[in-house]
């Protein structure tokens, strides 16, 4: 029995993202809260800040917490977050591949400029998605978006977000990301304005951005592995890394590792 209405799994399918309004409790909500509290508190050794030092806020952000912040695993594991990424990906199982925490703060302008997310990854595979639940109210102006379809179609260039380098694949050998703010009636773009308990829901290969924003943007992502997804080492440092897992994990293999449960 599926847990997620049929019709969102069809879009799911077709468009790569979709908004799942109320899949988790106010007392699940909380809990990810506190997480993101101790978090902030105790920051992890992937750490980054993701803005500018003349930014008037910072986005700030964190992977790979989840064993060593009880209330995030707490989540992860109770929550019905992997019940519908397995749904959606039409998966007999969904795996963790890692957490990520995102946090704008209150006049942060960086941009989360227009990226797949596939190509910074150390896996391939089809049956993937990433959840991405917001702490704070989210308006349609720092909302996450999406390019409708995109998923269905080439891995495109990946860049470093502030400076567009391009850092992980040699120039020429990908197709270039289209600018799309500069012509957006052009490109059939998704998003929602959000509040706590809601969660978008889009895959690895799903075009995404999102804008600054003026009030405080904490935000909670957990990417999800289906049955067909195997490890795929790079010659690049993969976001997150996870060093040394080739000499657990063969090349092609499933990502059969203490680090990614089978959660259902």
């Amino acid at each position: 029995m599926s847990y997620v209405d049929p019709q969102v799994i069809t879009d799911y399918a077709r468009d790569g993202a979709v908004v799942i309004r109320g899949c988790f409790t106010p007392e699940q909500v909380e809990l990810v809260r506190a997480g993101i509290d101790r978090n902030l508190a105790d920051p992890g050794p992937l750490v980054a800040v993701a803005s500018d030092e003349s930014d008037r806020g910072r986005f700030i952000e964190d992977f790979c917490n989840w064993q060593r912040i009880p209330e995030y695993e707490r989540f992860i594991r109770t929550s019905p977050a992997a019940t519908i990424a397995r749904d959606l990906m039409q998966s007999d199982h969904a795996r963790l591949y890692h957490d990520h925490l995102l946090v704008k703060e209150a006049k942060t302008r960086q941009r989360t400029p227009w990226h797949q997310d596939q190509p910074y990854y150390n896996v391939e595979g089809r049956q993937n998605v990433s959840m991405w639940m917001p702490l704070d109210d989210v308006p349609l102006e720092s909302t996450l978006e999406f390019i409708a379809g995109s998923h269905l179609g080439p891995w495109l260039m990946p860049r470093t977000f502030r400076d567009e380098q391009a850092k992980w694949f040699p120039e020429g050998s990908l197709g270039e990301l289209p600018r799309i703010d500069d012509d957006r009636d052009a490109y059939p773009i998704l998003g929602w304005a959000l509040q706590p308990g809601d969660a978008v829901w889009f895959h690895m290969l799903t075009l995404h951005g999102a804008g600054g924003s003026q009030g405080l943007r904490r935000a909670f992502s957990v990417r999800f592995l289906g049955d067909d997804m195997v490890h795929a080492p790079r010659a690049w440092r993969t976001s997150p890394e996870f060093a040394g897992l080739i000499d657990e994990v063969p090349a092609g293999a499933p990502m059969d590792h203490p680090l990614f449960p089978v959660l259902v």
